[in-house]
């Protein structure tokens, strides 16, 4: 594991505003879960519970293409909640802390909660899932997440280095972002910060000085 120098760790005043934004969008996605099955029991949605409707090999398609989409979506709404008019209103609680911790992981502003809900609740009307491909995502998501806001200090040192670095968001990727807003916006991938210019020039500089 890293042995260099470490980040100051957050205050437990920090960690308690983490804790309760937390839970506030905890019940912000309960609500949203409980919209989608709502609406599949009222036969609105394209959930579907047998796995060879479509295929077994469609249950792999749709986890990965949803991930994709999801990842997109995050990216473009998580760069315009870093524009100066939105950040106080949507995004200022998250990054309360330079120094996230895992508790930050879904420290969301009221309105952030329910735009990133957005994604979930919607995404079920357009492109058939199956529950369990469903699960997966927010499994995926939520593990991340927690993953993504571990700090720098905790990584080996191999890492990003290694080829899984350089392709997929981990926590010194998305540390970066936390210590300078205007870089690093994704979710899972490093393309979209590659292709529109937010991934920092010296990233992988600075993880080599450590």
């Amino acid at each position: 594991m890293n042995s260099g120098k470490r980040h100051p760790d957050p205050s437990w005043r920090s960690i308690q505003a983490d804790i309760q934004l937390s839970v506030f969008s905890a019940g912000v996605f309960a609500l949203a879960a409980a919209c989608v099955m709502s609406a599949y029991g009222w036969g609105m949605t394209r959930l579907y519970s047998h796995a060879q409707q479509y295929g077994l090999w469609y249950l792999g398609a749709s986890y990965g293409a949803v991930l994709v989409l999801q990842d997109a979506y995050f990216y473009f709404t998580h760069r315009l909640f870093h524009h100066p008019l939105l950040f106080a209103w949507l995004h200022q609680g998250h990054h309360r802390s330079r120094h996230p911790t895992p508790w930050t992981s879904f420290a969301f502003d009221p309105l952030e909660a329910i735009v990133q809900s957005l994604f979930l609740v919607g995404i079920v009307f357009v492109v058939p899932l199956h529950f369990i491909t469903l699960i997966a995502v927010l499994t995926t998501m939520t593990v991340w997440a927690v993953l993504n806001h571990l700090g720098i200090d905790r990584l080996p040192l191999w890492f990003p280095h290694h080829w899984l670095g350089r392709w997929f968001i981990g926590p010194a990727h998305h540390s970066i972002h936390h210590l300078k807003y205007t870089v690093h916006y994704g979710l899972y991938f490093t393309f979209w910060d590659n292709l529109f210019g937010t991934q920092d020039p010296n990233y992988e500089k600075k993880f080599d000085e450590r």
